[in-house]
């Protein structure tokens, strides 16, 4: 079933995090320095992202920014986002920026991710300017893959400018919660 992201207000601030990235490095969300930062929650096993991950490797090549991808996937019940597969899709898609694994999925808690993918776009104070949408398209709806949403977001936040409401809620897969680790509300 899909679900669509949460819409956490505008200007909350990016929680923190230590992740350790598909090849054990681990990265702090200070190791991220560009004026625009994208957190996007995103897995192997989803229909919604594989129908965007070509276009999400192109994008991020040809944009000035820091992007890092964060997988928060019960990697026992659904193997296919395991470590290996990961680093297989980060290959398989030009992804060229760390991708990290939430295996205790607070990270994901903390920003309020709700499915696959979810993006979150905060500016040089790293608070919280785009939550939404890659574009438009999804599995099965005819539309083509631009990444125009998140695009026209990070050129005005690049551009010190804030981005019009409302934002597109993205929709995807349900993040697979550890079991008993469902998030209740308490976002």
């Amino acid at each position: 079933m899909a679900l669509t992201s949460s819409l956490i207000p505008l200007g909350t601030p990016a929680p923190d995090f230590a992740l350790p990235d598909v090849a054990g490095a681990t990265h702090r969300l200070d190791s991220f320095t560009a004026p625009v930062l994208v957190v996007a929650f995103v897995c192997n096993h989803c229909p919604y992202v594989k129908h965007i991950e070509q276009a999400m490797g192109r994008l991020t090549r040809t944009s000035t920014l820091d992007i890092v991808a964060i997988c928060s996937n019960d990697a026992e019940r659904y193997p296919e986002d395991a470590p290996a597969q990961l680093a297989d899709q980060a290959e398989r898609a030009g992804w060229r920026f760390p991708y990290l694994i939430d295996d205790d999925q607070r990270v994901a808690k903390a920003y309020g991710a709700v499915c696959t993918p979810d993006f979150f776009v905060y500016g040089p104070d790293r608070r919280l300017a785009y939550r939404g949408a890659f574009d438009e398209s999804t599995p099965g709806n005819g539309l083509p893959v631009t990444g125009d949403a998140l695009a026209a977001a990070i050129d005005l936040i690049a551009g010190g400018q804030s981005v019009p409401e409302p934002h597109r809620a993205s929709m995807g897969c349900g993040i697979k919660w550890l079991p008993g680790n469902e998030p209740n509300g308490d976002r």
